[in-house]
């Protein structure tokens, strides 16, 4: 008995290090690049981190930002985050990217489709364990956040999953069964602007 509780131990201590970051990818991204940016005539993809990109000083920024904590497997320092540059020739058209946010019976994998100015061009929901996956997937939830951006969810507070009346975030119908998926999904959208906007920094105007 000793022998099987010292092994398991063992197993645990090796594998920690393999499932502490848990990164989020399209399934088939030459088929949602296509389907998402159609006329785009390629993509590249790139692997980020907040503890290669800036640390515990930028963690410290985006967590500021989003009003909330970063916590679980989902929201370490060394979780990877893939970001697809979309091309037109050599004109970047937009990007795709995903975070992953703990829901209520398991992970969901929200992307975003932005163009160049990163404005949502489209929502798309990956991964979903919930009551309301139909719902949440559904083409007439996703297109509320068509034409969304960073400043439009600025003053959404995930903690208590409200977003000042006259906002547009606030104008975001939640499906009649999603409950706290819903919340769940409202401040993946957040941070997942939020992590665009320091991954893919604004132009400033001359």
């Amino acid at each position: 008995m000793f022998k099987k509780i010292f092994l398991f131990l063992v197993l645990c201590r090796f594998a920690a290090p393999a499932c502490a970051a848990v990164g989020c990818d399209l399934n088939d991204p030459d088929r949602d690049v296509a389907r998402l940016f159609p006329g785009n005539t390629g993509y590249k993809t790139r692997y980020l981190s907040l503890k290669t990109l800036g640390g515990q000083p930028l963690l410290d920024r985006v967590e500021k930002r989003l009003g909330d904590s970063f916590h679980g497997l989902y929201e370490t320092i060394e979780v990877p985050y893939t970001l697809y540059d979309i091309y037109r020739g050599t004109q970047t058209i937009g990007y795709i990217h995903g975070v992953n946010q703990k829901g209520e019976y398991g992970g969901i994998q929200v992307f975003l489709a932005l163009d160049a100015a990163r404005a949502i061009k489209a929502f798309y929901i990956q991964k979903l364990t919930s009551r309301a996956a139909k719902d949440l997937r559904s083409k007439d939830f996703g297109a509320q956040f068509e034409g969304l951006a960073l400043k439009d969810f600025a003053a959404y507070d995930p903690v208590a999953a409200k977003a000042p009346a006259a906002s547009p975030a606030a104008r975001i119908k939640a499906p009649a069964k999603a409950g706290q998926d819903f919340n769940s999904v409202m401040r993946a959208v957040k941070k997942n602007l939020i992590l665009m906007d320091e991954f893919v920094p604004a132009k400033k105007e001359k």
